[in-house]
C-alpha cells in the first residue's frame, strides 16, 4: 500500500527531502496560494501546528501557482510573505502543480483513489473511541487553494476537506488522529 513515505518533495530552501520522515506524525497536506481570498487560512494552519505540534501534528504547505496564477512568487518571496505576514514556520515546500500531468506524485497519490474509511483502520479506531467516522475520501482533481489532506500516523489518508473548510473547522478530527494508535 501507498503511503506519505512512498514520496520526496523539494523543501522551499531547495533540498529534497524523504517525506518519510513524518512518518509517526498525523499530517496535513495544503496546497497554498500567496494571492488567494483564502490566504488568511495560512493563519489557521499555524495555529493548528502551534496548537498540535508538540502532540505529534505536522503541517505541510505546498504552494502551487494551477489557480489564476496566485501563487507568482518566487520560494525567496514566497518564504518571506508566510514568515512575515502569518508568522509560518512549519514546513513550506517549493511550488508544485496538484493536478495535470505536471502534478507532482504525491498529489496524484491524494488525489487518487484511496480504501474507503469504511474499510480501513479508521473504522476499528472510532470503535476505540477515538472520535474518527468512517466516511469516504473523494478522489479526483484539487478544486482550488487550499484544498487539505489529513493523514495519519501510518502515511495513510484519512480526510480530504474542501478548500473553504476553515483549519479550525478539522481540529477535532486532528485530536482524534493523534489519539489514534499507530
Amino acid at each position: 500500500m501507498t503511503t506519505l513515505a512512498d514520496f520526496t518533495a523539494t523543501t522551499i530552501s531547495g533540498q529534497d527531502q524523504q517525506l518519510a520522515d513524518h512518518l509517526g506524525s498525523v499530517v496535513l497536506v495544503v496546497n497554498t496560494a500567496s494571492k488567494c481570498g483564502l490566504t488568511p487560512q495560512y493563519a489557521g494552519l499555524q495555529a493548528l501546528h502551534e496548537r498540535f505540534g508538540e502532540q505529534g501534528l505536522t503541517v505541510l504547505g505546498f504552494p502551487c501557482d494551477q489557480f489564476m496564477n496566485q501563487e507568482p512568487g518566487t520560494e525567496e518571496e514566497i518564504s518571506e510573505f508566510c514568515q512575515v505576514n502569518y508568522g509560518v514556520s512549519f514546513p513550506m515546500f517549493a511550488k508544485v502543480d496538484v493536478n495535470g500531468e505536471g502534478a507532482h506524485p504525491l498529489y496524484t497519490w491524494l488525489t487518487g483513489a484511496h480504501e474507503d474509511a469504511a474499510d480501513s483502520d479508521i473504522e476499528a479506531s472510532d470503535a476505540a473511541g477515538d472520535g474518527i467516522t468512517a466516511a469516504a475520501i473523494d478522489a479526483g482533481d484539487i478544486e482550488w487553494n487550499f484544498a487539505k489532506f489529513l493523514l495519519g500516523r501510518d502515511g495513510t489518508v484519512l480526510r480530504r476537506y474542501a478548500p473553504a473548510v476553515e483549519p479550525a473547522d478539522i481540529a477535532d478530527d486532528i485530536e482524534a488522529a493523534l489519539s489514534a494508535q499507530a
